[in-house]
């Protein structure tokens, strides 16, 4: 095995939205690497197979299943990794969710207090419970998963998206700023589209969204989730230890 694909050998990592997408090719990568993980999400079957997906290729994982939005289950999740495996070096908080595209007028109060709380709310409350362990434990990586969509870009209908993405952002520069004294270093990856079901629009097929995207990403191409989840195993490794409230934008040119 390459020097490489240890780069985590015995670090505990955390990751939100475990269960599929970017968070579940993040937890795959991180465990491949060495790290022992911990897959945190809401629905415990796909974390279940993720940690599954994590044994068949020799790795060691978890799942708890935990509301991000929950002040009390957060605390739960980060307090089972520190349980289980007997510290937290590492987190990658990456769920989210993308509320149905509409005017912002048409757009109901429910999917805006969802975006808020899953998408900001989520990303601040895990961080918290994550710096509480790490400044009192020799510090520690944290890396938020926000969006080309909100500080670097906007586009109709994703207005209150943007809004909670252009949040995690500038939240994640703060943190940082506040706790890089403590050995802890924060900082962000902003995917673009990626070849994800988020990326998908209603009854729109793989091949839909390639063509869709062809013309509109300067690359030509959607993201591949291993493109992203590279950028964040750079950020969380010691190859980017100079790097400090950053936002990597991973988007084929869109923001460019």
């Amino acid at each position: 095995m390459s020097n490489r694909a240890k780069r985590f050998d015995g670090k505990v990592v955390l990751v939100t939205g475990a269960g599929s997408g970017i968070g579940r090719g993040s937890a795959l990568a991180f465990a491949a690497e060495g790290a022992s993980v911990v897959a945190v999400g809401t629905t415990k079957s796909a974390l279940d197979e993720t940690v599954e997906l994590i044994g068949r290729q020799g790795g060691t994982g978890a799942a708890v299943a935990a509301d991000v939005s929950s002040p009390d289950e957060v605390a739960e999740a980060v307090a089972f990794a520190i349980g289980e495996f007997g510290g937290l070096h590492i987190a990658h908080n990456n769920a989210g969710f993308f509320p149905k595209p509409a005017p912002l007028a048409d757009l109901p109060f429910e999917t805006w207090t969802k975006a808020v709380a899953v998408n900001l709310t989520g990303v601040m409350l895990c961080m918290q419970q994550e710096i509480r362990h790490m400044r009192d434990n020799g510090g520690g990586v944290i890396v938020n998963t926000s969006s080309n969509i909100g500080a670097h870009g906007r586009r109709p209908g994703v207005a209150a998206y943007a809004a909670v993405k252009a949040g995690v952002s500038t939240l994640t520069a703060g943190a940082a700023l506040d706790h890089i004294g403590q050995g802890i270093r924060i900082n962000a990856v902003s995917p673009g589209a990626t070849a994800t079901r988020m990326s998908l629009r209603p009854n729109e097929s793989e091949a839909d969204r390639a063509e869709r995207l062809k013309s509109s990403v300067p690359l030509g191409r959607v993201g591949e989730v291993a493109e992203v989840v590279d950028a964040v195993l750079w950020l969380a490794s010691e190859e980017s230890s100079f790097v400090v409230g950053q936002d990597v934008v991973a988007d084929g040119g869109v923001t460019a």
